[in-house]
C-alpha cells in the first residue's frame, strides 16, 4: 500500500468512527429527552420517579466489542453493551469508546475534544452532567506487536518481564489517567471516574480473523512457552493493577477501581484479550454492582 492509499484509508476510518460515534449519540440524547419527559411528567402528577443513571465512558474493546466470541453474528458483547441491560433498573450510558485505542489514543487532543463536546452539552445528561465516568485503558498500550519490548529474552536466567522497562510503560498509562481525572475536573468536578484492571488471559494465540494475535508472537519471539508466558501475563497486569490501586487510593482523584482480576475462568475467554460473551457479562456483573453500591451512598 502507497503512502497516499494508506492515508486514505486511515481517513476513511477516521470518518465512519466519527460517523458511529455521532449516531451513538444521537441515540443516546433521544433517551435521555424521553427520561427528562418521564420525570417532567411523574413531577405534574405527584408520582414517584424511577431515577435513571446516566454514565459516560470512554475506552478500548471492552467497551466496544463488535463480535461474538471471535466472529459471527457481528453485533455488541462487550462491557458497556450487557450493563446497558443489567439489573431492574440499567444504566444509560453515552459510549465513546472503539476497539483497538490504546490509552494514549484515548487521552489524544481529538478525543479529549470529544469528551469535552459531550460534557458539555446538557441533552446529554440529567441533571447538568453525567453520575460517572467509565473508564477502560491501558491493555492496548501493552498488548500487541510492542509486546516484545517487555520482554527479556528466555536465556535461562530471567524472569521474562522486563521491570524497568515495563515501569516506563506504565507511566505513560498512568499519565493518561491522570489526564483524564484533569478533564473532568475541569469539565464535570465532582463526578467519579471508574476503572478495571481487565483479567488474566492465556497468551495462546487465539484470535478473530480480524485482528491479532497480541501476545503469543512477542512470547515466540523471545523464546518463552505459553506457560511461562502465562505467568508473564499475570505479572504485567497485576503491575498494572498495582499502580490503579494507588490512584483509587489518593481521594483527590475521585477515582474507583473496579476489582475484575481472578473474575474469569479459561473458557470465558474468546481469544488472547478478549472474554466470549459470558465472560463479559461477568465484567459487566462487577460493574454493575460497583455502580450500583456508589448510587446508594
Amino acid at each position: 500500500m502507497s503512502d497516499i492509499e494508506d492515508l486514505n484509508a486511515r481517513q476513511d476510518l477516521e470518518s465512519r468512527i466519527n460517523r458511529d460515534i455521532q449516531l451513538r449519540t444521537q441515540i443516546h440524547m433521544a433517551n435521555v429527552a424521553r427520561m427528562k419527559a418521564a420525570q417532567d411528567a411523574a413531577a405534574v402528577v405527584e408520582a414517584d420517579t424511577i431515577r435513571k443513571r446516566v454514565y459516560l465512558a470512554q475506552g478500548d474493546s471492552w467497551f466496544d466489542y463488535p463480535l461474538t466470541g471471535n466472529g459471527f453474528p457481528f453485533q455488541d458483547t462487550d462491557i458497556i453493551a450487557q450493563l446497558r441491560r443489567f439489573g431492574s433498573n440499567p444504566p444509560t450510558v453515552l459510549n465513546l469508546a472503539h476497539h483497538g485505542d490504546a490509552a494514549i489514543d484515548e487521552m489524544s487532543l481529538p478525543k479529549q475534544e470529544r469528551m469535552i463536546t459531550a460534557l458539555r452539552n446538557k441533552d446529554n445528561w440529567i441533571g447538568g452532567k453525567p453520575d460517572g465516568i467509565l473508564f477502560s485503558a491501558g491493555g492496548n498500550d501493552i498488548a500487541g506487536d510492542q509486546f516484545c519490548v517487555f520482554l527479556d529474552f528466555n536465556d535461562g536466567h530471567s524472569p521474562g518481564l522486563n521491570a524497568y522497562r515495563f515501569e516506563k510503560a506504565l507511566g505513560l498509562v498512568e499519565a493518561c489517567y491522570l489526564a483524564m481525572f484533569a478533564l473532568r475536573d475541569r469539565h464535570a468536578p465532582g463526578v467519579q471516574v471508574y476503572g478495571h484492571a481487565y483479567d488474566f488471559p492465556v497468551p495462546n494465540g487465539e484470535h478473530p480473523s480480524c485482528a491479532g494475535p497480541w501476545l503469543k508472537p512477542s512470547l515466540d519471539f523471545n523464546n518463552w512457552s505459553v506457560a511461562q508466558g502465562t505467568k508473564i501475563v499475570k505479572t504485567a497486569l497485576t503491575e498494572f493493577r498495582n499502580m490503579l490501586a494507588k490512584l483509587a487510593n489518593d481521594p483527590e482523584n475521585r477515582f474507583t477501581l473496579i476489582e475484575t482480576q481472578g473474575t474469569l475462568k479459561p473458557e470465558d475467554w474468546a481469544n488472547e484479550l478478549h472474554p466470549g460473551v459470558l465472560g463479559f457479562g461477568k465484567m459487566a456483573k462487577k460493574f454493575y454492582s460497583a455502580l450500583t453500591s456508589s448510587a446508594d451512598t
